[in-house]
């Protein structure tokens, strides 16, 4: 230190190292969080190992209201009754996606507008799906009857499984198939919640 009580260059310059390796600790410590937000989101758009999503996938002829028969829990529907999913193509290839469900509990119904898209080639039906700004799910088609009349859906994991058909009530033998087909792929089909229309 100098005489005058004023730090000397030396005291400055180490302040200023000091201040500068402070700043790049916490902007290495930003990075990272940053690319482990992106492992994550990354994450949950993909397909649950070993599974591989419908190929040969017409989406034009997907679109229209579909009904959910059965689904694993989930905190984003639970509680929620006679819910369907209405799918619309957009000029630019997206999907504009409407859930719709009635809370018996509260006794009203319950709506969610999103958007989906395809996570590589259109005609495989691997697709993500967002209601909450840049947030992606996975949306994976991995049965479809040739008539696009019921179709088995999984998220990005094996947590997330939906049993969707174009009508509220479909047969029973094909609900069955496609309940052996999750069993199959691993999914805990004992654990299926079978919605009420």
């Amino acid at each position: 230190a100098r005489r005058d009580g004023m730090p000397g260059p030396a005291c400055v310059y180490k302040s200023i190292a000091m201040q500068v390796a402070k700043f790049m600790r916490a902007l290495i410590h930003a990075r990272v969080l940053v690319l482990v937000a992106i492992a994550v989101i990354a994450g949950c758009v993909g397909v649950p190992e070993g599974i591989e999503p419908v190929t040969g996938f017409q989406v034009e002829r997907y679109m229209g209201r579909w009904y959910e028969v059965a689904r694993l829990d989930h905190r984003f529907e639970r509680g929620m009754e006679q819910i369907t999913a209405t799918y619309e193509l957009r000029p630019d290839g997206t999907v504009a996606v409407l859930n719709r469900g009635y809370r018996a509990d509260k006794g009203e119904w319950g709506e969610a507008s999103g958007k989906a898209k395809f996570v590589g080639k259109p005609d495989v039906a691997a697709l993500k799906v967002s209601f909450f700004g840049p947030f992606y799910g996975g949306y994976n088609v991995v049965d479809l009857d040739p008539g696009y009349q019921h179709a088995l859906v999984a998220g990005p994991n094996r947590s997330y499984l939906w049993i969707l058909s174009r009508t509220p009530t479909p047969p029973r033998a094909e609900v069955e198939r496609l309940v052996a087909k999750a069993a199959a792929l691993g999914f805990d089909t004992s654990q299926l919640i079978y919605v009420k229309h």
